[in-house]
């Protein structure tokens, strides 16, 4: 298949157009910013503002399906800076309006475990998010833009699936994301802030991450119309997680406890029953071994 990947610079882009082209596809690989990661991927990339509508028509229209990544994914630093929310709309209107005039009929939609909001749940399912729910202007983004591509779909037949990810890690991120966050400050023996002592969430190795997908591209002519959950099903403790990078780190790093933030999901655990049944998603990479790996990653390259 030939597979346009937008937001193919980061993290998880890299790491599923690695992937992509190991299985012998044909990539267009668009990001707004070179990949510091891969100079295979990078040397593919095409640089395109896609808040640009002009901008967004230049992408070749000859492919078989889009996977559009290409977000601003922090959460609290939508709630500082809430045009970074107008910006994640405007590059999926400008990427569906693409889709629509080039008549590209396959769309993956990258949306996130953010669209539940805080609801007093013990697994979160597909059918539960919200509008009211609506936490912080990323959550709109998001849950909004579900709201768009499913609109592409019915009006224009851009048939559509959607996953909704929950915190990646791994390789290929050192953004200020809770887990690259606290290798930089445990390495520096700098203390490690947690928002919110009780704070819970599904941890989502990126491999994994990139094998829902993977399975989402295979699969999409019989599994479209449909959001799933891309997660591991377990849930892990902030506080935990500064504990084990202190242990694995061998940092004398203290932990600083501090409110949650406003905007923010408190505890997440996904259900993933859904991606199972249908596309065969498994998840293999524990939380344990997913974190000492990530580890292994950030002492070898950054």
């Amino acid at each position: 298949m030939k597979i346009l990947v937008t937001g193919s610079s980061g993290t998880i882009g890299t790491r599923l157009c690695e992937r992509l082209a190991q299985n012998g596809h044909e990539l267009v690989c668009v990001d707004w910013r070179e990949n510091q990661w891969s100079p295979a991927i990078n040397k593919q990339t095409l640089i395109v503002d896609l808040r640009d509508l002009d901008a967004a028509e230049t992408m070749p229209g000859d492919v078989d399906i889009v996977v559009h990544l290409a977000a601003n994914a922090r959460v609290y630093d939508l709630v500082v800076d809430p045009t970074m929310a107008r910006d994640n709309f405007l590059s999926l209107f400008n990427t569906l309006e693409f889709c629509r005039r080039k008549k590209v009929k396959r769309f993956i939609f990258a949306s996130s475990r953010e669209s539940y909001g805080n609801i007093d749940v013990a697994e979160y399912t597909e059918d539960m998010a919200r509008v009211e729910n609506c936490e912080s202007p990323y959550t709109a983004s998001k849950i909004g833009g579900e709201a768009l591509v499913w609109s592409y779909d019915r009006c224009y037949d851009v048939k559509a699936l959607i996953f909704r990810f929950s915190n990646v890690y791994g390789m290929y991120d050192d953004s200020n994301r809770v887990i690259p966050l606290f290798i930089r400050a445990a390495r520096e023996n700098k203390p490690l802030t947690v928002f919110g002592e009780e704070k819970c969430l599904d941890f989502t190795y990126i491999d994994d991450c990139v094998s829902g997908i993977i399975a989402g591209i295979e699969k999409f002519d019989t599994a479209n119309g449909e959001v799933y959950n891309l997660a591991f099903g377990e849930g892990t403790t902030i506080v935990h997680l500064a504990k084990r990078i202190q242990e694995l780190l061998k940092s004398d790093a203290g932990i600083t406890m501090q409110p949650s933030r406003i905007g923010e999901v408190t505890r997440y655990i996904a259900n993933i029953d859904k991606a199972k049944r249908v596309l065969s998603y498994n998840p293999t990479v524990s939380f344990e071994e997913g974190l000492k790996k990530t580890v292994e990653w950030y002492l070898a390259n950054t």
